[in-house]
């Protein structure tokens, strides 16, 4: 088969090539003191930070899900590549981990070279944000497998952390406050079912105005996911648990940090859900139940800490432009988590 025939067959070696040309200059840019071996070798290659005693690699796989159906439909490319970042930092601060190492793949069909460009650029931003090298990554051309223009992203990110200080919620106690940290919209979760709301039942459109959220629809479903590295990081020793608020909402994923014997009660009254929220709540008639168990409905993360240090890490996440309340307390009771 000729390369012509390759292209008729929706894949373009010409075209792939000058993708990764672009994305070379975009990857050697991340590239920090801890980076090893040549940009475009077949595996990334990093340094664990010298002076650690006991370091422990702490790694996770996500993607943004169908966030960037969204992304296509407004043809805004590079920030969804800035959210798979920030979403997969938040995941393994919750562990107490530093960022050392992102790989991010692309799998789609009859996207541009600048279209590719255009969501690294957003993985490399989010990199850059947070002194860490985009180490490599792969993008696949699979026609047939995805419809043209569409693409999935996902990311593997790698951190580090002494053994001694991984967080892991064991810690976690009866009398233990919970702070909760304002998203900066839905992040990576909810869109399956906010999109058919927006799109489907509502009839709106990317461009459709949206007067509660005084945004777009484009707008308010791309706002970039919230890193919490900056206020969270320099206090993790104060806390006793963290858990990012992702898929499952409040109830799914802070129940996976509690320890046995103790129960989290959020008190709902706490906070009031961003518009976005609502607006999805009343538009798809959707059960108070089921909102909290897809959406974030306006937290990002949650830390589980004595009540004395407290007012430290708020005031942590104040200089990072981060807003927090406290929303409940930890309980002696069944390990489960309960809104009153």
């Amino acid at each position: 088969m000729t390369d012509r025939q390759y292209a008729a067959a929706g894949v373009d070696l010409e075209q792939s090539e000058a993708a990764k040309h672009r994305i070379a200059g975009l990857v050697q840019g991340t590239r920090t003191p801890l980076s090893v071996g040549a940009v475009g070798a077949f595996g990334g290659m990093v340094r664990v930070p010298a002076g650690m005693r006991h370091p422990t690699l702490i790694m996770s796989t996500d993607s943004v899900g169908t966030k960037v159906l969204v992304a296509v439909q407004a043809q805004r490319f590079d920030t969804v590549g800035e959210d798979i970042v920030n979403h997969s930092v938040n995941d393994i601060l919750v562990h107490g981990a530093k960022p050392i190492a992102f790989l991010d793949y692309i799998g789609g069909a009859g996207l541009s070279t600048m279209q590719l460009a255009g969501i690294v650029e957003g993985v490399a931003r989010g990199c850059l944000a947070h002194d860490m090298a985009l180490a490599g990554g792969e993008t696949a051309e699979m026609p047939g497998l995805y419809q043209p223009g569409n693409y999935d992203l996902a990311g593997t990110i790698v951190g580090v952390a002494e053994e001694a200080e991984i967080i892991h919620g064991d810690r976690i106690q009866a009398g233990d406050l919970l702070l909760g940290y304002g998203s900066t919209g839905l992040h990576t979760n909810g869109y399956s079912l906010a999109r058919r709301i927006l799109f489907d039942r509502l009839q709106l459109q990317v461009d459709s105005w949206l007067g509660e959220t005084a945004s777009t629809v484009a707008d308010a479903l791309l706002a970039v996911h919230q890193s919490y590295l900056t206020a969270l990081y320099p206090v993790r020793d104060q806390v006793h648990g963290l858990a990012h608020i992702t898929g499952g909402g409040i109830p799914g994923n802070l129940v996976r940090i509690l320890p046995e014997g103790v129960e989290a009660v959020v008190d709902a009254s706490s906070w009031t859900w961003p518009p976005l929220f609502a607006l999805l709540q009343r538009g798809g008639g959707v059960s108070t139940d089921e909102m909290r168990e897809v959406f974030n409905l306006g937290v990002g993360m949650i830390a589980v800490a004595p009540a004395g240090v407290i007012p430290t890490l708020q005031a942590s996440a104040k200089y990072a432009g981060v807003a927090t309340w406290v929303l409940g307390e930890a309980r002696s009771g069944p390990k489960g988590v309960r809104f009153r």
